[in-house]
């Protein structure tokens, strides 16, 4: 008797998931922040790409790191949402990197539509949550509800809910 596939957390919980990890990554900025302060004092310039950059590899050790040990970061933790490949293993290191680069699909689209017209900061943030609502929509149309980076990786979100 075959088990059927792992059911996906709906999108109502998998998008709370991503307001927590918002909030997770914003603590994690005060670090290329406080680097920046520091150039600033010293050097008097904090070169963009550089903290950009910085931010990048931050939010990459965060979340290869935790999909790679535990396939499931705090948030994901919090609202029972686990990250597998499709076959139902953990993620190894180069499936979480891949994952990790073709999840910017949710926000690259806004941020180069911001830095090409050169739009404010309240605009590209507004942007950002327009992708953000229209790429989660997508997941509609696939046929287990997955992203479409997950898809495209080969990895699932499921529900990790206790007795289920």
């Amino acid at each position: 008797m075959r088990l059927p596939p792992p059911q996906a957390p709906s999108l109502r919980r998998r998008l709370a998931c991503l307001v927590y990890e918002s909030l997770i990554l914003f603590g994690l900025l005060l670090l290329p922040g406080a680097l920046g302060a520091v150039l600033i004092a010293t050097v008097g310039a904090a070169p963009p790409l550089l903290l950009g950059g910085v931010s990048i590899a931050l939010f990459g050790a965060y979340f290869v790191g935790f999909w790679q040990r535990r396939g499931q970061t705090l948030p994901m933790q919090t609202w029972h949402i686990r990250l597998l490949t499709v076959e139902g293993r953990p993620l190894g290191r180069g499936r979480a990197l891949a994952r990790y680069a073709a999840a910017y699909a949710w926000v690259l689209p806004a941020l180069l539509l911001a830095a090409l017209y050169g739009w404010p900061v309240k605009a590209t943030l507004a942007a950002v949550a327009v992708g953000v609502l229209v790429y989660a929509m997508l997941s509609r149309l696939h046929p287990q509800r997955q992203f479409w980076h997950d898809a495209v990786c080969g990895t699932c979100l499921v529900d990790a809910r206790p007795g289920r």
